[in-house]
């Protein structure tokens, strides 16, 4: 049986790598760039981490700094505008998932005069404008490595998947020193993000040799790492083992695919708002229980790799100790209920059946060991209102 590996054609993974930007747009004769990134980005500096290098190399920047967190249609189309008013030949996305989320759907839409929505799964966006170098600050989404984007559809709140080869960065830099000023919730919500990457990898109906030992490998970097880099931000190897895991985490679900939890976790962004790190956490606990039992195996494997379950013991108590484990990070990394948020019941219970809708629309939800129902997945976001109990 054959499948298909993708990831970016070269990643410059290191502590200070981002002072090498000018010499990795010069192995692709590239030379006049579109950094795309956001407002924080801008106003605490660190964007100068990548525009000091480019100065000093002579190379003159332009800067889209609109993106928003949970990027929407209506930003994208902004950035296309700023894109086509200048003479570009490649896009920097830098910041967290947000900005690389953009940069990448900039390109895909700058190809032609069709709405971001036309670009959807089940559509293949393999066609980009331009080539998209990656640098991401957070150790979580793995965008820098895959070949998905999620663009919010403003008008009808729904968070769109976009998928395909445009979406795929040419280069990424990996730079753990770009994480140390990240908040404790930011890295809280990432971590947990780059773990349900790993799993999701891992569990997917499309797992294959090449993302196996890739989601292997991150969980056990996540599992020993989380809570240091959540409690301890300036430890060096904490965050450079988060960052690695989430590279590693993002390699894997790029070539096998998420599952349930990040299709019912898009329309939780979408609706209320909640960063997509924190809706993974919210959902993991109560989405992994509920398909422990169609892949035993793996969920315990996955189990013993994160370091809630020990080696010696069996599937069925280390799949076990998975879930208890999940729950437990949610009350060490502070991760709210939906209600804890400020989400109210009566506006939860009133889109519980629109989200179900929109969850299985994404196809991920079939990617999952338990392919649910539309019912299930109404009761699961139920159970997730009562706390993952």
């Amino acid at each position: 049986m054959s499948f298909q590996l993708v990831s970016p054609r070269f990643m410059l993974v290191g502590g200070g790598a981002t002072a090498e930007i000018a010499e990795v747009l010069a192995k692709f004769g590239l030379s006049k760039p579109l950094v795309v990134t956001d407002p924080f980005m801008v106003k605490s500096g660190l964007v100068n981490k990548c525009l000091d290098p480019l100065a000093k190399a002579g190379i003159k920047v332009a800067v889209f700094s609109d993106t928003i967190p949970e990027p929407t249609d209506t930003v994208v189309v902004a950035g296309v505008a700023a894109l086509r008013a200048g003479d570009y030949d490649c896009l920097i996305g830098f910041g967290g998932g947000s900005p690389i989320d953009t940069a990448k759907a900039m390109s895909i839409l700058a190809m032609g005069d069709k709405p971001m929505s036309a670009y959807k799964v089940p559509f293949a966006a393999d066609i980009a404008k331009l080539p998209i170098i990656a640098i991401p600050t957070t150790a979580g989404t793995g965008s820098e490595a895959t070949r998905f984007t999620v663009i919010t559809d403003a008008v009808r709140d729904e968070k769109m998947l976009i998928a395909g080869l445009g979406a795929l960065p040419l280069a990424a830099i990996v730079d753990y020193e770009l994480t140390f000023s990240v908040p404790k919730r930011t890295t809280a919500d990432t971590g947990v993000d780059a773990f349900s990457h790993a799993l999701e990898a891992y569990v997917s109906k499309r797992a294959n040799a090449f993302s196996d030992p890739l989601a292997v490998s991150a969980m056990s970097l996540i599992g020993a790492n989380l809570e240091t880099a959540y409690h301890q931000p300036d430890n060096a190897a904490a965050r450079e083992a988060m960052m690695l895991g989430s590279m590693q985490a993002g390699i894997a679900f790029s070539n096998a695919s998420v599952a349930l939890v990040h299709g019912m976790s898009r329309p939780i962004g979408a609706h209320f708002h909640v960063p997509h790190g924190l809706s993974n956490a919210m959902l993991l606990p109560a989405v992994t229980r509920f398909g422990l039992q169609s892949a035993l195996a793996r969920y315990a494997e996955a189990g013993r790799r994160v370091g809630f379950a020990a080696a010696g013991d069996s599937d069925e108590v280390a799949a076990g100790k998975l879930a208890d484990g999940l729950v437990r990070w949610n009350s060490v990394l502070s991760v709210p209920t939906p209600a804890g948020f400020g989400i109210t019941p009566a506006v939860w219970d009133g889109k519980l059946e629109l989200m179900a809708d929109q969850a299985l629309a994404s196809g991920s939800p079939a990617n999952n060991p338990r392919v649910p129902t539309k019912e299930e997945i109404v009761s699961l976001y139920r159970q997730v209102w009562a706390a993952n109990a």
